[in-house]
């Protein structure tokens, strides 16, 4: 196993903001952009979405996901980092969690103020099962989480 890949991992998911987020439309695939916050362990994935959205009501009528996160913009092909997470949707019922992630995606993207304005934005939390990680274009790792 690559040295410190829980480190690699980290480090990958505190430098970027955007993920891709694919959810199951019963059984069609559907892909949404989405900025992201992380907690300190890099384990659960915070996003706001609106309620009324087809990714809201995948995410309730499925709650498996997975994530794309990846560092093709800051390097070459044979240097760039992808990070595939499997996970749960959770609803965040927590004030205080609610708050301290609203808080943290506005912090990281100012642009989000607005939309988290609105009355039918909720936060949503994806709690990460495992981790692929693909370092350059065949260094592959995984990592099941318990």
């Amino acid at each position: 196993m690559t040295k410190d890949f829980p480190g690699r991992i980290r480090s990958l998911v505190n430098s970027r903001n955007v993920c891709v987020l694919a959810t199951l439309d019963n059984d069609r695939p559907y892909c949404s952009l989405m900025n992201y916050v992380t907690d300190e362990s890099c384990r659960d994935f915070y996003m706001v979405t609106l309620r009324n959205s087809n990714k809201y009501r995948n995410l309730l009528a499925n709650p498996r996901v997975s994530l794309l996160v990846d560092s093709r913009e800051n390097a070459p092909l044979s240097s760039s980092q992808a990070l595939t997470v499997e996970g749960i949707f959770e609803p965040v019922a927590e004030d205080g969690k609610r708050n301290w992630a609203l808080t943290r995606l506005i912090d990281r993207n100012p642009l989000l103020k607005d939309f988290i304005s609105l009355p039918d934005v909720d936060v949503i939390c994806i709690r990460a099962q495992s981790f692929l990680l693909l370092d350059g274009i065949s260094d592959a790792r995984y990592v099941k989480l318990t």
